[in-house]
């Protein structure tokens, strides 16, 4: 996946906002940006770092910092604090996903005495605002957040008790009801945890309605973004039959977005026309596919740095996509890209796309194959399609509409009343 670099500050403070001290937690480092969330977590850091804010960025993680981490992050964030976080198969997560009154996630990101000492002596500093990223990742903070009465603001990039059915999935099926007890903590969860921030913000406006109707309160909109510069020079190869996934399959909505093209959709495309090949790029590829699917018209990329260079070399880009929540920005990407685009209803969740005009839509194996039989015999001829996907992301979705809508929240937060 690609950024651009971080460029001089002073070159670059063109905010409306004073300088704010920020303080932003996260449960996982933000780089590489393998997945989603990391490259929303990244790109929100460096806009509004080159819009002059000073942040302080700490976070839990289960890998280690690595001197590359360390150099890019440094460069965006005034200062770095990371913790590791307790092996997911350490006694006390083990004990806590089965006995205690949080969910799995919050279990596996919580009940860490370091992280909240070290939360504990960041909250004897005055902040402008603290930003608590993803619900799972709350339980070590909220005390100190009531005993201080600082205002703070969570972002929760999904409905996680509503999307959790596709994480269990990975689960045997004789976990059912463990599955079944831990969807209602997580609904329990939520509902306690989104009344404490002074201000909630998701992802998409359907997400928002639906925590605000799960929660009573309001909820405001950060979206998620794209770096429509970085992708403005790719020219896709439309006349390549090439068809293009980008994933992170530590991420099961991925997992079976995979399964189903190869298992589905691929071989009704083949049929027809029998030279398409099947991109697949993305952190944490399962070895065992290409066992499954030996066939030699599949690429298995794996995790590319660039991901311009595999993107100018395909047709079209196919997001099939039947669980998830928030929006995906793996097809904000293909779009800024100028790729032309099939999805599921699901692959363009949060977006006002239009079917036949920015993308083309499926909801079965069938549909979506005769989708890209339609834009792989266009060649070409898909490219007003393409150009409008582009427009529509690069009017829609830039970054700095995402750190411009922050800001607005920022502003509510620092005037809120502490006492």
């Amino acid at each position: 996946m690609v950024h651009t670099q971080s460029q001089p500050r002073a070159a670059l403070l063109s905010s409306t906002t004073p300088p704010l001290k920020i303080l932003w937690t996260l449960p996982y480092l933000p780089w590489p940006t393998s997945s989603g969330g990391k490259l929303r977590q990244f790109h929100l850091l460096r806009t509004l770092a080159n819009k002059g804010h000073c942040i302080t960025l700490l976070v839990q993680s289960k890998t280690p910092l690595s001197a590359s981490t360390k150099a890019h992050l440094e460069t965006i964030v005034d200062r770095l604090i990371v913790l590791p976080r307790r092996p997911i198969k350490h006694p006390l997560t083990l004990l806590a996903a089965v006995f205690a009154p949080y969910p799995l996630l919050v279990s596996v990101n919580g009940f860490a005495p370091a992280l909240e000492r070290v939360f504990a002596d960041l909250l004897t500093e005055d902040w402008d605002v603290v930003q608590i990223e993803h619900s799972y990742g709350l339980q070590p903070f909220f005390r100190h957040l009531q005993q201080k009465k600082q205002p703070f603001l969570l972002t929760e990039h999904n409905v996680e008790s509503s999307i959790g059915a596709a994480t269990y999935q990975q689960l045997p099926i004789w976990l059912r009801l463990y599955i079944y007890f831990d969807q209602w903590r997580y609904r329990r969860w939520e509902k306690k945890i989104l009344g404490l921030p002074y201000k909630v913000a998701a992802v998409t406006a359907g997400d928002a309605r639906n925590l605000a109707e799960h929660c009573q309160r309001e909820v405001d909109v950060v979206i998620n973004g794209v770096d429509t510069a970085a992708f403005a020079c790719v020219q896709p190869n439309l006349d390549s039959q090439r068809v293009l996934f980008v994933g992170n399959f530590e991420y099961p909505p991925n997992l079976d977005a995979v399964a189903w093209s190869l298992d589905e959709i691929l071989p009704l495309v083949w049929q027809q026309m029998p030279d398409v090949r099947f991109a697949i790029c993305g952190y944490a590829m399962p070895a065992a596919w290409r066992e499954r699917w030996p066939d030699p018209r599949i690429e298995w990329q794996g995790f590319v740095e660039d991901l311009t260079l595999e993107q100018q070399q395909s047709a079209v880009f196919l997001a099939a996509l039947r669980e998830g929540g928030g929006s995906k920005l793996k097809v904000l990407e293909a779009l800024a890209a100028g790729l032309p685009l099939v999805s599921t209803p699901q692959g363009v969740s949060g977006l006002a796309l239009q079917d036949g005009h920015d993308y083309l839509v499926g909801t079965t194996a069938t549909e979506l194959a005769q989708a890209l039989l339609q834009l792989l015999h266009q060649g070409e001829l898909a490219r007003p399609m393409a150009e409008a996907g582009r427009y529509y992301v690069c009017q829609n979705n830039d970054w700095q509409i995402s750190a411009s809508q922050l800001e607005t929240l920022y502003q509510k937060i620092k005037y809120a009343d502490r006492n």
